[in-house]
């Protein structure tokens, strides 16, 4: 597995620079006793109790959670068990080897503990969101292996995984049907793929494709209907394409609080028409889909 030199020029945003000094602090953390409860919150119980608020609010916004330590409970703007147990009953993971692409801070991977999986294994690039986890597995120690590294790199790898997740990427990505490729490639022969991106209504293979902004984010692309993800899916090398669920996003799942310093839902809709964007695009929808890689199909 060559990842090292796509690796290291991400690291160095940790070991350089103004993030150098968190990474250090955490690195610095004394070693404690700590009793985990993996349920909606994901609560860590040290034997320490020291004040761990200072060093988590240095490392804002936090976007995938909630967790607590101790006392402190860090209320991230996703409320992202609401997507766990959403997707959790389709999680057939015991015993099989599981990547998670965009990772974030790992919420996802801890929870996914709980279901035994031989391996767990995240990639995200972000510096933040990787001291973020490095803060939780300080007290977690799952051993689940994190790489700063981006979906385009996963064909270094071959088919190694049994599932994989990929939630809230694809829309982010320029050109999906080359990240669905890459996907693809990253699983095993049969390997499930568990997938969730925004959708728009509508019986055709289209999608919408923003003139700036979506709902106030400038790195969206392409937002397909269900048969135009389905054909993306089929003609990237996948069958058995399943939808999962379609759910609208709402103020109970993204919301500000004051762990993100900044705008969330309430922000990037009409504020006279809440099935609208503020750019008059339809509002926020989510769509979750199962697939499965072909048998000796080449991608």
């Amino acid at each position: 597995m060559q990842l090292e030199p796509f690796e290291q020029s991400f690291l160095k945003q940790v070991t350089t620079g103004h993030l150098a000094p968190l990474r250090e602090r955490i690195e610095a953390l004394a070693p404690c006793e700590a009793a985990i409860e993996l349920g909606d919150c994901i609560t860590i119980r040290t034997q320490n109790k020291l004040d761990y608020e200072p060093l988590a609010r240095s490392l804002m916004p936090w976007r995938k959670g909630p967790f607590q330590i101790d006392d402190l409970l860090i209320d991230s703007e996703w409320q992202s068990f609401i997507k766990y147990n959403l997707l959790a009953p389709h999680l057939d993971i015991t015993g099989q080897s599981v990547l998670d692409v965009g990772c974030n801070n790992g919420y996802y991977l801890f929870r996914m503990l709980e279901k035994n999986p031989a391996s767990l294994t995240g990639i995200d690039p972000s510096p933040l969101f990787y001291l973020q986890f490095r803060l939780m597995e300080h007290f977690m120690r799952s051993q689940i292996a994190y790489r700063m590294i981006g979906v385009q790199h996963l064909s270094e790898w071959g088919q190694q995984f049994d599932t994989v997740l990929c939630l809230g990427v694809l829309y982010h990505r320029r050109d999906p049907i080359e990240t669905l490729r890459q996907l693809a490639a990253a699983l095993k022969p049969g390997g499930e793929l568990i997938l969730d991106t925004f959708m728009i209504d509508g019986e055709g293979a289209y999608s919408l494709t923003p003139k700036a902004r979506y709902s106030k984010i400038p790195n969206i692309w392409f937002i397909p209907t269900i048969e135009a993800l389905r054909v993306w899916l089929e003609r990237t090398g996948f069958e058995a394409v399943r939808v999962l669920e379609i759910k609208p996003t709402d103020a109970s799942e993204q919301r500000k609080t004051d762990w993100i310093a900044g705008q969330s839902l309430e922000d990037f809709l009409d504020p006279d028409d809440s099935q609208k964007t503020v750019e008059g695009y339809p509002a926020p929808k989510r769509l979750y889909i199962s697939a499965r890689r072909k048998d000796g199909r080449r991608v």
